[in-house]
């Protein structure tokens, strides 16, 4: 029989688990697959019903505020601008509609799986996360966040509260795409995304450019983002990567695809993602 415990507030959930050690369980469509697989902690602390958690997707203070709660289902049918339309197709890879009713933003965040759609999207949108424990609260960026397969930065007794994303004031655009051995229900051999922010004499005055499935974590390419940064939407619609700008990635060769494999398809859907968002925003000047 498992140990349960139900936290009714934030500081009700730090204290219990300061107390129990028990690990945290929210939307479950991690915590139940492990426990099949025969993980075994001393017991589960619900936090699915704190209203810290919760309350929907919101401007504040010049962030997009994701509550930890925030379901996948939620996020595909949110009302949002198109800095989060690379976001909200991600949502909708995150496994079958079960899971994208049924798990959570911050779930797929601390569960790190370097394949994890949503992680590569927001860490393409300069994402941070805000984590509170017994010394308080504090936030990360996202791409320091996640260490590697199955590793975050949270301390112990630690949980996500919220994911914060900078909110676009100039023309912008934002992409998700991602390959697989099918169309659906997959784990990503590569994923990518995108954002891009114009001035008003359009030029690109800020982008992100995420990569998962091509090493421990997913990654930014900063190299590509510092040399898009600057040019004309013009000359990004022509983007192309220069090889020193994917030797972050380290790819592997496995059941799936090889090393070379998930490079060149990395370099290709980068490439496409960025000329797309740049072809729109300049159409949309015209």
């Amino acid at each position: 029989m498992m140990n349960y415990v139900s936290a009714e507030t934030l500081a009700d959930a730090v204290r219990l688990q300061k107390e129990t050690g028990y690990a945290f369980l929210a939307g479950g469509t991690d915590v139940y697959p492990a426990l099949e697989h025969g993980w075994r902690p001393k017991g589960l602390l619900d936090i699915s019903r704190l209203p810290e958690l919760s309350g929907g997707i919101r401007a504040q203070g010049g962030w997009w505020v994701i509550p930890a709660m925030t379901t996948w289902a939620q996020v595909a049918q949110a009302q949002l601008p198109p800095q989060f339309d690379g976001l909200r197709a991600a949502a909708a890879e995150v496994g079958g509609r079960q899971i994208q009713n049924q798990g959570t933003v911050a779930g797929n965040i601390c569960n790190a799986s370097p394949a994890a759609d949503g992680v590569t999207a927001l860490i393409g949108l300069d994402a941070r996360v805000v984590v509170a424990g017994a010394a308080g609260e504090h936030e990360v960026p996202l791409q320091e966040f996640v260490l590697g397969n199955r590793r975050t930065a949270a301390r112990s007794g630690e949980l996500v509260t919220s994911v914060k994303v900078p909110a676009a004031s100039g023309p912008h655009g934002s992409s998700f795409s991602k390959h697989g051995s099918r169309r659906y229900l997959v784990i990503s051999l590569v994923m990518t995304a995108a954002f891009i922010e114009a001035d008003a004499l359009g030029r690109v005055a800020r982008c992100c450019i995420a990569v998962g499935a091509c090493a421990p974590r997913s990654l930014r390419l900063v190299a590509a983002e510092a040399r898009l940064t600057g040019m004309s939407l013009g000359q990004a619609a022509a983007f192309s990567l220069a090889g020193a700008e994917l030797d972050v990635l380290t790819p592997i060769d496995d059941v799936r695809a090889t090393a070379a494999f998930r490079r060149r398809m990395a370099r290709e859907l980068v490439e496409r993602d960025i000329r797309s968002i740049a072809l729109q925003l300049q159409s949309d000047r015209h």
